[in-house]
């Protein structure tokens, strides 16, 4: 029963309906690259490295949508083609353009290298802004300043530019390391206080109630929290996190390189926190009248984070709410006004693989874009859904075309999907920030399976031989009664 990570089984989740294969249509061949209605859907890996490389005359553009400028080499090249090691692409990117541009000359062709010079340093800067992790790597740091070195003499500007691309790198990997600490952090002091109490006086803790008692509020903090977790997920990790193992096997986790996504499992776990915090918030209170009371709250702060477009936080307040420790009140849940409760769950529904979740989504996704305000631009959307589409698609379409070349098809729509989520994350949150609310939500102590149970049982007693037998057995090891 661990983690109340989905409201579904696996099955629920259906892959993509993207072909892994290309459509029988009229195709045109140039240089190795395959196009189809004007688009480049497959291509050998050389002449796709070779199409996305600069010249003089030529920057790359892989389609017309409006994810290329952070979609367009690093990320179908080094992440999806066969896992290329990011120096190593950039190694071949390099010794590419050193051999076109004939930079190995005792004698530069300046003129022409004042055309090169700022498309190379234009890709090379996107690379580093859309992804600065891959630049912790001595090698990577050594190709760029490589490339540098060459082009500069033709113009000391270039010196500039390369010290600025250096200093806005250091500053991004600084801000993403303090950001993985404070999470490291936050993660230590949680889990120090993940456990079973011993007894359940009013005294144990500070409720909810006490700290924030109006439901817009709590939405807009949680809505903090999250677009804070989500700003240090770097579009890598999603790739990384599907190399070797499967995410949707609950016994093993799907992260092959805890550096390379800790980010992301640290978001996955704080999902996971604010399960388990509505679900002891409800279990915790002695009277009845005060558990419909702190559900009522949870029920319409799960409303505005809806209206808000903060889905996630939205799902794991539902899925603490549909803990079996928590559904078994009857006696709590028959002094609820459920009503609004089931129009959530409605939205939520697993049915049709959340097919009225997905539409509520397209439509935040389109208030998004037309947006004039961060406020609705909001977009935060159920991120274990959202891995497992990811994984889906990384799945269940071919890497490569029975001819042998890479299924260029596929990396676009695995772009579109990951660059969207890019953009949402992006957002600056619009509301003001109360520290002691954030405080709380990282900090205040929370049950385990087993201390929820014993909660619940001594809340409303068992109604079976089962519950009965299981009351038993916790109030003995937790609570060292017979």
């Amino acid at each position: 029963e661990g983690m109340p990570q989905t409201l579904s089984s696996t099955s629920m989740f259906t892959p993509c309906g993207f072909s892994p294969h290309l459509h029988t249509s009229k195709e045109d061949e140039q240089g190795g690259l395959i196009f189809q209605d004007g688009n480049l859907t497959s291509a050998s890996l050389d002449a796709l490295i070779q199409h996305l490389i600069p010249t003089t005359d030529y920057y790359p553009e892989v389609s017309n949508s409006q994810y290329n400028k952070q979609f367009n080499f690093d990320e179908l090249g080094q992440h999806f083609m066969q896992n290329i090691e990011p120096h190593e692409l950039l190694s071949r990117v390099c010794h590419k353009c050193i051999e076109q541009q004939r930079l190995d000359d005792p004698v530069l062709d300046k003129a022409r290298i004042r055309k090169f010079g700022p498309k190379i340093l234009q890709l090379l800067t996107e690379w580093t802004e859309t992804f600065p992790y891959d630049f912790q790597e001595a090698r990577m740091i050594g190709h760029l300043k490589d490339m540098i070195h060459r082009i500069a003499p033709c113009d000391e500007a270039y010196w500039k530019k390369m010290n600025q691309l250096l200093q806005t790198l250091n500053q991004k990997l600084a801000t993403l390391s303090h950001g993985q600490e404070g999470i490291v952090k936050i993660s230590a002091a949680v889990s120090d206080k993940l456990v079973a109490f011993k007894s359940k006086p009013p005294s144990i803790q500070r409720e909810i109630l006490s700290v924030c008692s109006d439901p817009y509020t709590l939405a807009q903090q949680l809505t903090h929290v999250e677009l804070e977790r989500l700003s240090h997920i770097g579009p890598e990790e999603f790739v990384q996190a599907f190399v070797h193992k499967d995410p949707l096997d609950g016994t093993k986790t799907c992260f092959s390189e805890q550096k390379k996504t800790s980010n992301l499992e640290a978001y996955v776990k704080w999902f996971n926190r604010l399960c388990y915090l509505v679900a002891t918030e409800i279990c915790m209170p002695a009277k009845k009248k005060q558990r419909a009371q702190v559900i009522e709250f949870f029920i319409d702060v799960a409303r505005e984070c809806f209206n808000i477009g903060n889905f996630n936080s939205l799902m794991a307040i539902i899925s603490g709410m549909n803990m079996s420790p928590v559904s078994r009140l009857k006696k709590t849940w028959s002094k609820v006004k459920t009503a609004k409760f089931f129009i959530l769950e409605h939205q939520m529904d697993p049915t049709g693989n959340f097919y009225n979740y997905r539409t509520a989504l397209r439509g935040a996704a389109h208030r998004s874009l037309t947006a004039h305000s961060n406020r609705e631009k909001i977009v935060i959307p159920f991120f274990s859904l959202l891995i497992k589409d990811i994984y889906f698609l990384n799945e269940g379409c071919a890497n490569r075309l029975p001819n042998g070349h890479v299924n260029f098809e596929k990396f676009l729509e695995l772009a579109k999907q990951v660059g969207e989520f890019i953009t949402w994350k992006q957002v600056e949150c619009p509301f003001e920030q109360d520290p002691n609310i954030i405080h709380y939500l990282h900090t205040a102590p929370i049950f385990t399976e087993d201390g929820l149970y014993l909660a619940s049982y001594e809340s409303e007693s068992p109604e079976n031989q089962t519950e009965k037998d299981r009351w038993k057995s916790l109030r003995s090891t937790i609570l060292g009664k017979t």
